[in-house]
């Protein structure tokens, strides 16, 4: 059983719990945390949702909801770990948007990884595949619709394009 924290729509805590799978009330809100991992040939990690998910077999960044007692961040960084086996401190990761949707806060994080595919150990019944891909290939495939998020991707897309720049 999987328990999320509940929020107003302040983002204020209400210190109330909420099971997974059941119904939020009106004016309830939960925490998901998104993650785009960069490596040092500045590709973009990938994810492939499971086809039993919504959004089945679309592409994605690592992320999901946060855990009761968890911070945002601290909920990014064990997704990281949970949904591909890598493994990050909260300081190496970077918020680059946050944004109230219906039922949820969504922060969505960035950070620089040392990892190639060979690296990444999928999570059977959340990821079905993975891939790296430049930020060109990203936009590319987000164009041609097969990543999520659909809408929320431009309103941070140009912080990964700064992100997946050579440093000069």
């Amino acid at each position: 059983m999987e328990l999320w924290d509940i929020y107003d729509e302040n983002r204020v805590a209400t210190g109330r719990k909420h099971v997974r799978g059941v119904p939020l009330g009106a004016g309830e809100y939960h925490l998901i945390a998104d993650v785009w991992t960069v490596n040092e040939r500045q590709e973009v990690l990938l994810t492939r949702r499971h086809p039993d998910k919504p959004y089945g077999l679309m592409w994605e960044c690592t992320g999901g909801s946060v855990l009761a007692g968890e911070t945002s961040v601290d909920g990014a960084c064990r997704e990281l770990a949970e949904e591909v086996g890598i493994r990050a401190e909260k300081d190496e990761l970077l918020l680059i948007h946050s944004i109230r949707q219906k039922e949820r806060f969504v922060d969505t994080y960035i950070t620089r990884q040392k990892i190639s595919i060979k690296d990444i150990i999928l999570q059977p019944d959340e990821v079905v595949d993975a891939k790296l891909v430049t930020f060109d290939g990203l936009l590319e495939m987000w164009e041609q619709g097969i990543v999520v998020p659909k809408s929320r991707f431009l309103l941070y897309k140009d912080r990964i394009r700064e992100f997946t720049q050579p440093s000069s």
